[in-house]
């Protein structure tokens, strides 16, 4: 089974590692063809193993051991990922230079009671809409930056995640198709 590791927590400031590490980190786990894309730590890997919270442990603790700090780990397959573009969960929202479309994946179930759309109390993160395991998110960008994830998103969508531009989750999508 072809896998994408969405992590968290790589190449932001105090925790650079180079993608030819990773790689070999999970090569040193044991799995195959493995791939990265791009900086923020997103890699391809086959695997037999086909219970998610056993595969999701092993990579935590084998990154965790290596580097020295927590690394959320996010697991998808290429069908799942392909499901959740397909879904188009931004096509009504005017995009301007001060909105930014994001996914946030999650391990923890998200509440399917949450009422959306529902807007942080600084109103610089709205969830649109939600899947069991995935927030689509508008990043309201305030004086130019980004909202940060700990405080709100935490609350109500779990420590344990990670966020990609929309458009930039259809670029990894296509990297882990090209194989």
């Amino acid at each position: 089974m072809l896998y994408i590791a969405f992590l968290r927590g790589l190449n932001v400031p105090g925790r650079s590692v180079k993608m030819e590490y990773l790689r070999g980190l999970f090569t040193g786990m044991g799995f195959a063809s493995v791939r990265s894309h791009i900086q923020s730590g997103n890699v391809f890997f086959d695997s037999d193993q086909d219970d998610r919270a056993v595969l999701g442990e092993t990579i935590r603790t084998g990154l965790s051991e290596a580097l020295g700090f927590e690394v959320a780990v996010c697991l998808r397959t290429v069908p799942e990922v392909e499901a959740l573009l397909a879904l188009d969960p931004f096509k009504d929202v005017a995009v301007t230079d001060d909105l930014r479309c994001c996914v946030v994946f999650t391990n923890q179930r998200i509440d399917p009671a949450l009422e959306l759309p529902l807007m942080s109390p600084k109103k610089d993160i709205e969830i649109v809409r939600t899947t069991e395991y995935e927030a689509f998110v508008v990043w309201h960008l305030i004086g130019g930056r980004a909202p940060a994830a700990k405080g709100f998103q935490e609350r109500v969508l779990g420590k344990d995640a990670t966020v990609r531009f929309f458009h930039t989750v259809g670029k990894i999508l296509a990297a882990a198709k090209k194989g």
